[in-house]
């Protein structure tokens, strides 16, 4: 059973910076999907970025590319997402997900339901 624990959520001006943590416990490949997904009240789920854990390859929504970064640190079982210059659109709930996969084939790391464990979320307001 793979437990996710996200944190760095908070309150910010526009222009400023977070970086969100995911821990995740549990048994899980070495070799797996990790994705940083956001939804705003009244609005879908949306994926924010992944990272493919063997390799390191990166994704990123058009909206948040070059201004968000997502890691992969394997020793502390630990994703991150930074984030700067945030925008009011940015604020949302923040969730990161993890799929036994490498996130599928292009395009695909954005859909939800290709991950299979959830966070609880985190909040990120944008102000």
């Amino acid at each position: 059973h793979v437990q996710l624990v996200e944190s760095g959520g908070g309150s910010v001006q526009a222009g400023g910076s977070l970086r969100l943590s995911c821990t995740h416990s549990g048994y899980i490949s070495s070799r797996h999907c990790m994705g940083w997904f956001r939804q705003a009240p009244g609005k879908e789920r949306e994926g924010v970025a992944a990272i493919y854990t063997d390799g390191g390859n990166t994704y990123y929504a058009d909206s948040v590319q070059g201004r968000f970064t997502i890691s992969h640190d394997s020793a502390k079982n630990t994703v991150y997402l930074q984030m700067n210059s945030l925008e009011p659109g940015d604020t949302a709930m923040y969730y990161c997900a993890t799929e036994p996969g490498t996130c599928g084939p292009p395009g695909w790391w954005k859909l939800p339901s290709l991950y299979n464990s959830w966070g609880q979320g985190t909040q990120v307001t944008v102000s």
